[in-house]
């Protein structure tokens, strides 16, 4: 019987440049999706606390001040605390920063960038991860281009455009399980990305785990994510 993590860190420091003028007085997770009238970082810890998470350590840095005093003032599913970086770490430094300040260290934890909305299994993303002995998983989706796509013959006739379609490639989603041994490999500056996950993929320690067929998931780096993502959550509803 897998047991199952029940403590997570959340990536909520970066800048957000590409959504001003949303995060000129506001850090990424902050930003309402429009039409809910919760911040994206409060879908997370509701999601979060619904896949059995009892404990979240949130790394805070650009604005950090009005992250907390919303985590302080609102009602929340699960215990939270957060830390600040008095200076840059980088991803993998800023990340083994803040699952210093996790309950049990001996435990496996999740981890995911504070501007991802999605949802899907994080139980059995635990389970996928367990039974390939990983010692560290990433979900991966596959995004939509942006763009109309076209289909050419050989001979070079076009036979069909495509809108958006699914791109050929799987992506890091940016939702993460870790087993306990992982926090120790973090670098204590810089970036696990190029340091750590590519020596554990060499190692065959590193697990890809595609979002389930139809599973939501968007990055919300632009405006236009906001408003997309406000859309397709109104047509859920609907």
């Amino acid at each position: 019987m897998h047991t199952y993590p029940t403590q997570a860190v959340i990536l909520a420091g970066g800048q957000g440049s590409r959504l001003r003028p949303y995060t000129d007085d506001r850090p990424k997770p902050m930003v309402e999706i429009p039409g809910t009238g919760t911040p994206i970082i409060g879908h997370q810890l509701s999601w979060l606390a619904a896949e059995g998470v009892t404990d979240a350590v949130v790394s805070c840095g650009h604005l950090a001040e009005v992250l907390q005093e919303w985590l302080e003032s609102a009602v929340l599913p699960l215990r939270v605390t957060t830390v600040v970086e008095t200076e840059p770490l980088g991803r993998g430094g800023g990340l083994k920063f803040a699952a210093g300040r996790l309950p049990d260290p001996q435990q496996p934890w999740y981890a995911t960038n504070g501007d991802i909305w999605t949802r899907f299994s994080l139980r059995e993303m635990a389970a996928f991860h367990a039974e390939r002995d990983a010692t560290a998983t990433l979900a991966l989706a596959r995004p939509r281009i942006p763009w109309g796509a076209v289909e050419t013959d050989a001979f070079g006739h076009i036979t069909d455009f495509i809108e958006s379609p699914p791109s050929p490639y799987l992506i890091n989603a940016g939702v993460y399980v870790f087993s306990p041994a992982f926090t120790e490999m973090l670098p204590d500056r810089g970036d696990h990305e190029r340091t750590t996950f590519p020596r554990l993929a060499r190692e065959r320690r590193l697990a890809g785990f595609p979002l389930p067929h139809g599973a939501y998931w968007r990055a919300i780096d632009t405006a236009k994510d906001l408003t997309e993502a406000a859309r397709e959550l109104g047509a859920q509803a609907g």
